[in-house]
């Protein structure tokens, strides 16, 4: 469980808060965290269609064609 200085502190400052505006507040972040799941679930659906798309595949091939020279330039991979 995480207890960082700063979630003690706004823990110390919610509590201070009356039950309706705890209330409120419990709602506004469960509002922002459902965005933000829906927001990263249609960015991760758009990009494994991305990575299943025929043209896309040939593109990264064709670049990776391109650039094969450099993977015997002698530099360690990273």
């Amino acid at each position: 469980m995480m207890n960082t200085p700063v979630l003690s502190q706004i823990e110390e400052s919610i509590n201070q808060l009356s039950l309706d505006e705890q209330l409120w507040l419990m709602e506004q972040l469960a509002h922002r965290i459902r965005e933000n799941t829906l927001r990263q679930s249609v960015w991760d659906n758009q990009l494994a269609a991305m990575a299943a798309d025929p043209e896309i595949q040939n593109e990264l091939q064709k670049i990776s064609e391109e650039f094969a020279f450099a993977e015997a330039d002698g530099l360690e991979a990273v």
